[in-house]
């Protein structure tokens, strides 16, 4: 069950490994995003596949995607999702077959920049990590961590650049944000934003509808965040950039691991041995060093706590994709 803020490469992300070892899949897309997957299908007929071994099904969560949850000819399900409908479809799963279960679930991911940082790139790097594809990314840097030593001019520098993204429409090569993806997931950035100010974050930028239709969302930048407000614990899937400020070492792997999350993670430093703690101490399933959102096919993905269980890509994929056999012959 694949969602719908990357929906082509959610599909080559679960097919591959599905077929590559032996196995038939039924797919349901989001119901927001049915028609690059069953595009993919058209193909897949053309390429010669055999009758049965694809099978794309478009149709709603509780309906189509219960089903498969609760199937009982069905012995493994990869889910990537919300960590809310991950814990429904476990529960489906546990309650049914026992059906073997991954999940690729939620994140609320901090991206730390200590003041010894490249910080033209951390900027970029920052900005990158949490307004590509709209915020629409589970592993978005959304708790953004900066050193107090730079603080205030990390974060002048980072509202300068939102206030220069392009907002508009998503077919013009000049655009650098385009809309959310409906109504609901509008409300509930515009809900997350109106939390923020009711508690105390400085909005700095943005915070408001672009245009008069659709459901575009200014570049929004909030300072001055507590680790415990809702915007800095809650996953908002959003063009809304949460920054705060930290200490030292310790305080910033505290405060990065005080979360249900583990999905990913970023640090921006030249101090190698820094970046090692970083990437030793904060419970994340994949850690960037001076990058963000860098993926290969052969390094694993996947989340710690209750970003999920499993990984999607490399050699780890594919033993969630077969069985292990012991056979013992008498000689």
């Amino acid at each position: 069950m694949i969602p719908w803020n990357f929906p082509l490469l959610m599909q080559a992300w679960k097919l591959s490994p599905a077929l590559a070892t032996g196995n038939t899949v039924v797919m349901k897309t989001a119901e927001q995003t049915p028609l690059s997957a069953l595009r993919v299908g058209e193909l897949i007929i053309e390429a010669g596949f055999p009758p049965g071994v694809v099978n794309i099904l478009s149709g709603y969560g509780p309906t189509a995607g219960a089903a498969i949850a609760r199937h009982m000819d069905i012995d493994k399900l990869a889910f990537t999702g919300s960590t809310e409908v991950g814990h429904l479809v476990m529960e489906a799963a546990a309650k049914s077959n026992l059906k073997r279960v991954t999940l690729e679930l939620g994140g609320k991911s901090p991206n730390i920049v200590f003041a010894d940082a490249d910080m033209d790139m951390a900027i970029e790097g920052a900005h990158h990590s949490l307004f590509f594809n709209q915020g629409q990314c589970c592993n978005a840097g959304s708790r953004l961590f900066v050193e107090e030593k730079c603080y205030d001019d990390f974060v002048a520098k980072s509202v300068e650049k939102a206030r220069q993204r392009t907002v508009g429409d998503p077919f013009d090569p000049n655009t650098k944000q385009g809309p959310q993806i409906d109504q609901e997931q509008f409300d509930k950035i515009m809900s997350y934003i109106e939390s923020g100010m009711r508690e105390g974050a400085q909005m700095l930028c943005g915070g408001h509808r672009w245009g008069d239709r659709g459901f575009f969302i200014e570049p929004t930048v909030f300072a001055n965040v507590k680790n415990d407000m809702k915007i800095a614990q809650e996953e908002i899937f959003g063009p809304v950039m949460s920054i705060i400020k930290f200490k030292d070492i310790d305080e910033v792997i505290h405060l990065a691991n005080t979360t249900m999350y583990g999905l990913a993670a970023g640090v921006w430093t030249k101090d190698i041995t820094k970046a090692h703690a970083i990437a030793n101490n904060v419970r994340a399933g994949t850690v960037w060093v001076n990058c963000y959102h860098v993926f290969d096919a052969a390094a694993p993905f996947g989340g710690f706590k209750q970003s999920g269980m499993g990984r999607e890509l490399g050699e780890y994929c594919l033993e969630h994709y077969t069985e292990v056999k012991t056979v013992t012959i008498k000689l």
